[in-house]
């Protein structure tokens, strides 16, 4: 895959870890994507191809949460979409997963996604 553009170089980062992190049964996978002005996460378990937990800035019950400052393209949404997805994956019994950063580097809004999470329960 030859890079030409800031996705391609992506792309092939995502692709190179997800090489290495697999979601399991036990220990699914906890996907981050960011846009410029949203944010999504969610739980997948890659054995069975499903997704298990999702929440982003989109999700009518957290975006009606938002109050101003707050929203999916900045850090402050980054950690309620964090905290949502964590207590989320509390309820439905998953307290471990896997981090996936989809090929993002792991500052900004995605740390906060992860920090977040941590802080809410989820342990990776």
């Amino acid at each position: 895959m030859k890079i030409t553009t800031k996705a391609d170089r992506r792309r092939r980062i995502q692709l190179r870890q997800r090489k290495r992190i697999m979601g399991t049964v036990e220990r699914p996978r906890l996907s981050v994507f960011r846009s410029i002005t949203h944010i999504y996460a969610q739980v997948i378990d890659d054995l069975s191809g499903k997704t298990l937990v999702s929440a982003s800035s989109v999700d009518a019950a957290l975006k009606g949460a938002f109050t101003d400052g707050i929203g999916g393209g900045n850090v402050k949404g980054a950690e309620a979409i964090g905290k949502a997805i964590a207590e989320r994956s509390i309820e439905k019994g998953i307290t471990r997963v896997v981090f996936d950063r989809s090929g993002f580097l792991y500052h900004g809004r995605i740390r906060a996604v992860a920090d977040a999470a941590r802080k809410a329960g989820l342990q990776f």
